[in-house]
């Protein structure tokens, strides 16, 4: 996945293709595994844009967008935040939901 700032993420959002920016913190086990669920499904998902990002660097982006908790996944499609992921809870969890 590569490292997208929030100017990024608002520029995939306006594209109106779905997307997904995963919101993180380094230290946090449960983001590490989430990283490895999302690099796994890149592989499945090759043309769907997932971005992420540390949030201790994105200022109040975090509470712009109501983020609860670290890890995050983000998920829109045509321009419209469409649903927020806090329960990594599998790899089929999660490419089912970006299937959508």
């Amino acid at each position: 996945m590569e490292e997208w700032t929030k100017e990024q993420w608002i520029e995939q959002l306006q594209s109106g293709e779905q997307c997904a920016f995963y919101l993180y913190t380094p230290l946090c086990g449960t983001c590490d595994v989430a990283s490895k669920m999302l690099t796994v499904i890149e592989e499945l998902l090759p043309d769907l844009p997932i971005g992420m990002a540390n949030i201790n660097y994105l200022g109040n982006f975090a509470m712009d967008m109501q983020v609860e908790s670290v890890p995050c996944l983000i998920i829109a499609n045509n321009g419209e935040i469409r649903e927020k992921v806090y329960a990594f809870q599998s790899v089929p969890f999660l490419f089912a939901i970006l299937k959508k």
